[in-house]
């Protein structure tokens, strides 16, 4: 995994147990950074683990009870089909149980740590103004109303473009990865439909992505 990529679920996942306040933020050690991460990851597995028991056990009826329950063999075929569908879903459930100590080694390296305290000071710092831009963003949305899960990933897109220099293809992009490991079934979608949003509204009134950056 690269190093920004870390970086992003690590804010991601630490920032719902930081201090709001800038100066409290900066006096945080990188380490309680990392244990605020690693109890929602543990969380997230946890969860993960029982839903992936859950899935496993629905695979197993479903295959179990196509032969009787199918009326013909179009039917059974479908059947089948789910079965493994909810099979392959498991297998990918159980992947992020297992990544859990490369990430806790992959978060030591210095870049992961840089990258990780721009994006949490930028998002506290400029919390307003980032929110200010999502809001308008959506489309029959409240930012109050979506999942903290989503609302991170978007505010962590944009502060990676406004704040931190990352091209807006790049930062739309991670933010659909993160959105695809992290959010619900379609979360990944929304995302990448309000922050092509974001950066239209961007491009017709650029003069905004250059108010906003000199606040830096």
């Amino acid at each position: 995994m690269q190093a920004r990529r870390i970086a992003r679920e690590l804010a991601l996942l630490s920032t719902s147990q930081l201090p709001a306040n800038p100066q409290r933020l900066a006096a945080q050690e990188f380490s309680s950074i990392l244990v605020a991460a690693i109890r929602t990851l543990t969380s997230e597995v946890q969860d993960t683990l029982e839903t992936a028991a859950t899935e496993l056990q629905r695979s197993k009826d479903q295959l179990l009870g196509s032969e009787f329950r199918a009326p013909d063999p179009e039917t059974a075929k479908a059947m089948v089909s789910e079965a493994i569908a909810l099979t392959e879903k498991t297998i990918n459930h159980l992947a992020i149980a297992v990544e859990l100590p490369e990430f806790i080694q992959l978060a030591n390296q210095q870049e992961v740590r840089a990258y990780t305290q721009a994006i949490l000071g930028a998002l506290v710092s400029y919390r307003a103004d980032i929110d200010q831009l999502l809001t308008e963003a959506l489309v029959d949305w409240q930012l109050s109303r979506l999942a903290q899960i989503d609302r991170d990933i978007l505010r962590i897109a944009v502060v990676e473009m406004l704040y931190l220099g990352q091209p807006d293809r790049v930062a739309i992009n991670e933010a659909v990865e993160l959105a695809k490991r992290y959010s619900g079934d379609d979360g990944h979608r929304f995302i990448n439909g309000v922050l092509r949003r974001v950066t239209d509204q961007l491009k017709r009134s650029p003069e905004l992505r250059t108010s906003i950056s000199e606040i830096k």
